[in-house]
């Protein structure tokens, strides 16, 4: 049976394939999607010419460690194809991300992209989203009316993010909340709610935006999800 490690490793190596000549390219964050940089990594090396357009600075390094080109959202009018993980994912691709904090920055490539396609391993896969508590970010101005709203509203508690006895900063210089919602019922209309209050960036929410998933498993298969 192959570990967790070795099943990341698995999905990422089939995602590589998909990466073409040309093609402009989203990298997402997080644990599996290190294995799909290190991946591209060696396809460049045997002459794969892509922009990878990086979702963290955490992503954007280790891809210039493995002499990926990269290239600015600003700088491209659309993305082919980005590619990232989920910490959760329901039967239809409905996502929770932001587990690693670069849930801003995600979203907005995975928004300008023509497709997006999700790597994870099957104890992502769950029948409704929750579980997983939801990131909201925040500014840090007023962060406490925000903590207190989504408490009052949805009772819930939402715990801030901290690092070393500090507040998270994200890569913009915003908060994170972490919202144990347990189960959510409509997450189209959450998301909408929550960035209607004063203060939210945005959350970790992904609704209706992948539109195939590449799921692994302990026995070395690997099954993909379409929208």
């Amino acid at each position: 049976m192959l570990t967790q490690d070795e099943i990341k490793q698995l999905v990422a190596k089939q995602a590589a394939q998909l990466v073409q000549n040309n093609m402009i390219v989203g990298i997402g964050s997080g644990s599996t999607v290190y294995w799909l940089i290190m991946e591209l990594g060696k396809q460049v090396k045997k002459g794969l010419l892509f922009q990878a357009v990086p979702t963290s600075k955490k992503t954007a390094a280790l891809a210039a460690q493995q002499n990926i080109p990269l290239a600015e959202l600003n700088d491209v009018n659309a993305i082919d194809l980005t590619i990232d993980g989920a910490d959760e994912i329901d039967p239809n691709l409905q996502m929770i991300k932001g587990g690693g904090g670069a849930l801003l920055q995600e979203k907005m490539v995975a928004a300008a992209s023509r497709e997006l396609l999700i790597l994870a391993d099957h104890t992502k896969l769950v029948q409704h989203l929750g579980q997983f508590p939801l990131p909201i970010e925040v500014i840090p101005f007023g962060w406490k009316q925000v903590q207190r709203e989504i408490r009052e509203t949805y009772q819930v508690e939402p715990t801030l993010r901290m690092l070393n006895d500090q507040p998270l900063v994200s890569d913009h210089g915003h908060y994170i909340l972490d919202c144990p919602f347990q189960k959510i019922e409509n997450p189209d209309i959450l998301t909408y709610e929550l960035n209607g209050i004063p203060g939210v960036v945005e959350n970790g929410l992904f609704v209706n935006m992948a539109d195939l998933a590449l799921i692994g498993f302990p026995d070395g298969r690997t099954e993909t999800m379409h929208k």
